[in-house]
């Protein structure tokens, strides 16, 4: 039951940031793709916004695709892990804690259990 539950937490946090970086890149699922993503980045600082929105999109396809496959899973968890250092520090944190006010709690739970995977391994039913 053990490897279920990490596959089952490695599916959906992994498909999950997948669909969020196919969002930036190519603004499917209602993104706004590199141009859109990367104006509103470069409207709270984050230089030069188009080139940032592509890393970031590519960071979590990248990032969530290792992490759900279970095959590298430390690196898709960094990636995972950087994308919402990011989220926290340019987006959240002024907002405090819990997420009905925008703060970090929801990019920080993503955080601590992609973490906790690369920590644990990603079980028998992976890749690597």
């Amino acid at each position: 039951m053990l490897n279920l539950g990490l596959l089952l937490i490695r599916l959906v946090i992994g498909i999950s940031f997948m669909g969020h970086g196919t969002q930036k890149l190519f603004g499917w699922f209602g993104g706004y793709g590199p141009k859109g993503t990367g104006g509103w980045m470069e409207s709270i600082g984050i230089k030069p916004g188009v080139m940032m929105a592509v890393f970031a999109g590519l960071a979590e396809i990248i990032g969530g695709f290792l992490f759900a496959a279970g095959f590298l899973t430390p690196v898709g968890a960094a990636l995972i892990v950087v994308t919402m250092l990011g989220a926290i520090f340019k987006v959240h944190l002024a907002n405090g804690y819990w997420v009905d006010k925008g703060g970090i709690e929801f990019p920080f739970v993503l955080a601590v259990v992609a973490i906790s995977i690369a920590l644990i391994g990603p079980g028998a039913y992976s890749i690597g």
